[in-house]
């Protein structure tokens, strides 16, 4: 498997590159390290379309049924030739540390059916001090089987990344092409935080035909938080991330990344609040 391997990049998330079906590596620039991807998602499909999304061929759609004794070989073997095999030889030498296993691939994750029992088998793989992220847009949290997933984390040192990219019904319409209400947001988000305490916000800001988020983008977000710290619901913090890859959905001639000082300058709005925030340009 790694004789043919390419260096990794933070530019370069192919869910190919292993040669395997479910598992996958990544250099994350957030995370600062090798990300032991979990793709449930092979079928390219997904309840929304984010226009900056990265995967190919992006179809609406759920997870196909997934096949738990190969995921289980699949991982069980990864993990096995990162600890002792010659695997970081790929990944540039400032990154060679796993960071985490991260389950999120080329759809919504929570979509398979057999979500909780992914849990369980990365709760046997696992090595006890590695983190376990799940990177959703949150839709479909109300589902039993996603919070039966979800508190099973809390127990494996999980945290959520729960997708907030804007915080109107509009916005989330042009960015994420999804038809949902914000009070549907704040309830998913809620149970998410009531399952796994460690949730994120991740939100990605971009330009659009070259225009910034507008200043009514950014009183939504602002005034979607104030909202949530008024009921006292409080996420983590915001995981406030920009452009690094190019989309390969229809829009992407009209995204661009924003400047260093574009970012910093919302999430100081953000930090106002008493939030952490991180950013990745």
């Amino acid at each position: 498997m790694t004789d043919e391997l390419p260096m990794l990049s933070i530019t370069d998330h192919s869910r190919d590159s292993a040669g395997l079906r479910y598992v996958y590596p990544v250099v994350s620039r957030r995370a600062g390290g090798v990300s032991i991807g979990i793709n449930l998602n092979p079928n390219n499909a997904c309840n929304w379309r984010c226009i900056y999304c990265q995967v190919p061929d992006l179809a609406r759609g759920t997870a196909p049924p997934v096949d738990l004794p190969l995921l289980e070989k699949e991982l069980g073997g990864f993990l096995h030739e990162l600890q002792h095999g010659d695997f970081m030889q790929h990944v540039p030498p400032e990154a060679r540390r796993i960071n985490d296993i991260a389950i999120s691939g080329n759809g919504e994750p929570t979509s398979a059916q057999e979500f909780a029992d992914v849990i369980e088998v990365i709760a046997r793989h696992k090595p006890e001090d590695l983190k376990l992220v799940l990177i959703t847009n949150g839709s479909l949290i109300q589902r039993d089987n996603v919070q039966q997933g979800l508190r099973r984390m809390a127990q494996l040192n999980g945290e959520v990344w729960f997708k907030l990219d804007r915080a109107s019904e509009a916005g989330m319409q042009r960015i994420n092409d999804t038809k949902t209400t914000m009070d549907k947001v704040r309830q998913n988000l809620v149970a998410a935080i009531a399952c796994c305490p460690d949730t994120w916000l991740q939100t990605c800001w971009f330009a659009l035909d070259g225009a910034a988020p507008g200043a009514q983008d950014e009183d939504d977000y602002v005034n979607f938080i104030k909202g949530l710290l008024r009921g006292g619901i409080k996420p983590q913090g915001v995981l406030l991330y920009g452009l690094a890859r190019p989309s390969l959905q229809v829009e992407a001639p009209r995204l661009s990344a924003l400047s260093s000082e574009q970012m910093e300058s919302f999430a100081a709005r953000i930090r106002m609040l008493g939030m952490d925030v991180r950013v990745t340009v």
